[in-house]
């Protein structure tokens, strides 16, 4: 339970953008707008520098690896670092510190004096910045909005950021176009000034202020078995783990798609992962707006995403896959969030830092297997292949997982078919750990096939 001094407020974070209500998570969501911004904007200056300075697209390759590889070598401990120190303290660390990284990088560039193995530096560092702020970043939502608001920030992030991914690379062609690249990461360092100040300007009486954890020998290990021992948090993060490192791998199957599929260019690759990201945007608000955060629900959306995969794997002409792109990124921020909101609340406070970098650690430290074997299918079986194995990965974790919390009496399924008493025709109840009430969710006649509604 969290111990902090701000109440609960359910009914301030009512609605879809119930949670810009609060002072603090408005300035927060405000900054991170445009921070996201630029970071977008740098992640195109960066791969196009990188391919400038050595014409190679493995080192453009390089360049990203390293960016993900102190995730993978030191991500846990982020965790430890989150539920060590105030959550706000060390915001303003790490946006320091990648404000700061950036405008070198920046300097470099316009300087002229910029060399491949400098952006290597520097990419690696910004990765070992992002192991701290992830984490604290992720759980430092809850000390804003409160238990009863963590869905619906978590939602309202997930649109900023999808809403930046469109506005950050069209903005960075433009300062590229029109300046220099050099411009494009000096506008990405000070767009870390809005996170900065937004942190400064909080009212740290309103936050939900969770007690650090003091230092103590073992504590990463402690936090393994904290989520070894907790079935509520292993089947979300295994889920997370197949869908995110099998299901979303769209930069190797779209242009795929768009190239060998479709015969298109780089127009076609651009518009995919435009409608892909609308589709988000919309999965984002539609989540923000839905108040319950169940297992049942992460489980159907993991299994209507994978289905949606596979229809578009089969999708005979280009119209009829591109419209398909829009439901593949609802469904899939849609499950993301899902999965967040659940792993956080089912965490204590005092480990839910290093139960967030391990679920993170999962999600992304996937894509350096998942990748490279989703790449080899594709180009050995094509892309349809390799989008239909995706598709059929994620529908199966689904069901398999579901399969299990069935088994184990966490979910149940009842066949309820009573002429005369109502039109229900199957239940399923999400039971709570050492009670034999359970909430339900039915399927009755008169509905779509797939629709659901809560008793």
């Amino acid at each position: 339970m969290d111990t902090g001094t701000g109440p609960s407020r359910p009914r301030e974070t009512a609605g879809t953008f119930g949670s810009l209500r609060i002072r603090n998570y408005r300035l927060f969501a405000t900054a991170a707008a445009i921070s996201n911004t630029g970071t977008w904007m740098a992640r195109i200056a960066q791969d196009w520098l990188v391919f400038s300075l050595t014409g190679s697209s493995f080192a453009v390759g390089v360049t990203t690896a390293l960016q993900f590889l102190p995730m993978l070598l030191f991500g846990l401990y982020g965790g430890v670092i989150a539920d060590r120190y105030p959550k706000r303290r060390i915001l303003l660390c790490t946006q320091a510190a990648l404000g700061l990284l950036g405008l070198a990088l920046a300097v470099l560039a316009l300087s002229g004096a910029v060399r491949v193995w400098q952006v290597y530096t520097v990419a690696f560092m910004v990765g070992a910045v992002i192991v701290v702020d992830n984490p604290t970043r992720q759980t430092f939502v809850v000390e804003m909005v409160g238990p009863a608001g963590v869905r619906n920030a978590v939602s309202l992030n997930s649109a900023s950021f999808q809403v930046s991914r469109l506005v950050g690379p069209a903005v960075a062609g433009i300062v590229i176009t029109t300046l220099s690249i050099g411009w494009a990461f000096l506008i990405n360092g000070l767009s870390f000034l809005a996170p900065f100040a937004g942190l400064l300007l909080m009212r740290t009486s309103e936050l939900h202020a969770v007690e650090p954890v003091p230092r103590g020998r073992g504590q990463l290990r402690e936090g393994l078995r904290y989520v070894a021992g907790k079935p509520e948090l292993i089947r979300p993060i295994v889920l997370v783990g197949f869908v995110g490192t099998f299901s979303l791998n769209f930069p190797i199957w779209l242009s795929a798609f768009a190239n060998k599929v479709f015969h298109g260019g780089a127009g076609t690759y651009g518009l995919l992962n435009s409608l892909m990201a609308v589709g988000a945007v919309i999965g984002a608000l539609l989540a923000a707006r839905h108040g319950r955060t169940q297992l049942r629900l992460l489980l159907i959306g993991a299994l209507l995403f994978g289905m949606i995969e596979v229809v578009a794997a089969l999708a005979p002409v280009f119209w009829f896959f591109a419209v398909l792109m829009v439901p593949v990124g609802a469904f899939g921020l849609a499950f993301n969030t899902t999965a967040n909101t659940i792993v956080q609340l089912a965490s204590d406070s005092g480990m839910r830092g290093r139960v967030m970098s391990l679920y993170m650690l999962v999600f992304l430290g996937g894509v350096p297997i998942g990748g490279p074997l989703t790449g080899w299918v594709t180009d050995a079986c094509g892309p349809r292949i390799g989008f239909l194995t995706g598709g059929l990965i994620a529908a199966g974790a689904s069901l398999g997982v579901g399969g299990t919390a069935i088994r184990m009496g966490r979910l149940r399924l009842r066949w309820n078919l009573r002429p005369g008493r109502g039109r229900t025709l199957l239940s399923v109840e999400l039971r709570d750990k050492g009670s034999g009430a359970g909430r339900s969710c039915t399927a009755a006649p008169g509905n779509s096939a797939g629709s659901a509604r809560a008793t």
